[in-house]
């Protein structure tokens, strides 16, 4: 294991009379690759990642994930486990004068790599994402960014063509116990220096409740643990009650304008086509627990209708566009059952994308240059001196469906519309069937192609 010099908060630093008390998350950070615990679909044994550390063999990356998964904790342990220097700052904080005087430093430290970890790193201007393209692109200093953003919103090209992206997950639960249970019982740096007696369902509800963020179930058991006095045998007893007062049951991550708006919404109208009316529900609820607009749930759901029920069942849009106007009036919270009641329709229609598919190879065609000119016969013909141009000469007024497809209606010899065999559709395929099936007759304009 390599050795590291730390600098952190050099830069921001303020000064104080008495230093405040290190919180546990902190004083539980791993020092090492053993002690880390969680992502170990990059950190498991054969992953790229722990290679590159273990090798010291690094490379600049991003770390992108939610909050309290360690992404701090990853760049510490990388810099131990590695011949470097951390200098870590925070984005929203440091300024391109900044960036550069460090970038200056690391050339003075010679072969002596400088790891620079960059919180929030999504909060970086152009002019400081460009501070950095030269000194990584000669290798002056590994950049380990962390944020709570999809990088591919905030970066620019340049920078991201530079590092690897690492997607970080929240712990799993039994991760969470895990750091829990090092946290009861380490003496030095947890709260082992308490016999604590914690009941099944107080550890139950940190850890479901944190929701994969270590940082936060450990700041509760903390608060748990400090906040409770012993009993007259030196006992701190932790119960259920205890834990939920030290952590109210939290309503997960969704950001309105962020990353998980969007994988909530695509996750809602993927649950709806895939006709799950359960899964559908969970994600309205989500949607409308963070704050979502209700018109927006209503527009997925005019979509959903028109693009993936379909004709299956045509009273599909008339639901939905029902469901958008009724939410409109009503507003939240009421909107939820208009909205709920046509979510569970839709997610339990049948399902047809062919009048989407047809609409979209229609204007694929269109776009192509695959275009019909308008016939003679079907050219307007309300015009005075329309006659004389022949226009709409020839056409004929259909006296049934069948005979109607009898006209040509354009000269490109194409078919978007196939009619699928469930629900509605299965009717109009037999029909459009039943009208090829009668012969043509002698009509000048001939047959349908």
């Amino acid at each position: 294991m390599g050795t590291s010099d730390t600098i952190s908060g050099s830069l921001f630093a303020t000064s104080s009379a008495k230093a405040a008390p290190v919180g546990l998350s902190r004083r539980l950070r791993p020092t090492c690759l053993d002690e880390y615990v969680g992502q170990k679909h990059i950190l498991g044994p054969g992953k790229l990642l722990r290679r590159a550390v273990e090798s010291d063999r690094l490379f600049s990356m991003i770390l992108y994930g939610p909050p309290g998964v360690g992404k701090t904790s990853l760049g510490n342990v990388i810099a131990n486990a590695t011949d470097s220097t951390l200098v870590s700052m925070n984005a929203v904080e440091a300024g391109v004068a900044d960036l550069r005087r460090e970038v200056g430093q690391a050339g003075l430290r010679g072969r002596r790599r400088t790891i620079l970890f960059i919180d929030e790193v999504h909060r970086f201007n152009k002019a400081q994402q460009d501070v950095l393209l030269a000194p990584l692109e000669d290798d002056l200093v590994v950049m380990i960014g962390a944020t709570v953003e999809n990088p591919f919103f905030y970066l620019n090209q340049a920078l991201l063509s530079r590092v690897q992206v690492f997607e970080v997950e929240p712990l799993s639960e039994d991760e969470l116990r895990e750091v829990l249970n090092r946290a009861l019982m380490d003496r030095k740096r947890g709260l082992g220096e308490y016999v604590v007696e914690m009941a099944d369902d107080a550890l139950e509800h940190f850890i479901v409740n944190s929701l994969g963020d270590a940082r936060k179930a450990l700041g509760a058991l903390e608060l748990a643990v400090l906040s409770t006095a012993p009993d007259r045998n030196g006992v701190v007893r932790v119960t259920g009650e205890v834990a939920f007062e030290c952590l109210r049951t939290r309503v997960a991550r969704y950001d309105r304008d962020g990353d998980s708006h969007y994988d909530i919404a695509s996750a809602f109208i993927k649950s709806i086509r895939g006709s799950q009316p359960d899964a559908a529900l969970h994600w309205m609820a989500r949607m409308m627990a963070g704050g979502e607009d209700p018109r927006f749930i209503a527009r997925r759901l005019v979509i959903s209708a028109a693009e993936d029920v379909g004709l299956a069942d045509p009273g599909a849009l008339g639901i939905a566009v029902s469901a958008a106007r009724a939410a409109e009036m009503l507003g939240p919270p009421e909107s939820a059952y208009p909205l709920a009641e046509a979510v569970v329709y839709l997610a339990t229609a049948p399902k047809s994308r062919a009048c989407a598919d047809a609409i979209a190879a229609a204007s694929g065609d269109v776009e192509e240059g695959h275009v019909s000119a308008v016939p003679e016969h079907l050219k307007s013909a309300g015009y005075r001196g329309a006659g004389r141009l022949r226009r709409g000469e020839g056409y004929t007024m259909p006296g049934s469906e069948a005979e109607g497809r009898k006209q040509v209606y354009m000269d490109v010899d194409r078919v978007y519309y196939r009619p699928g065999e469930t629900g509605y559709e299965r009717e109009v395929r037999e029909r459009l069937a039943s009208w090829d099936e009668v012969p043509p007759d002698s009509l000048p304009d001939g047959g349908r192609k």
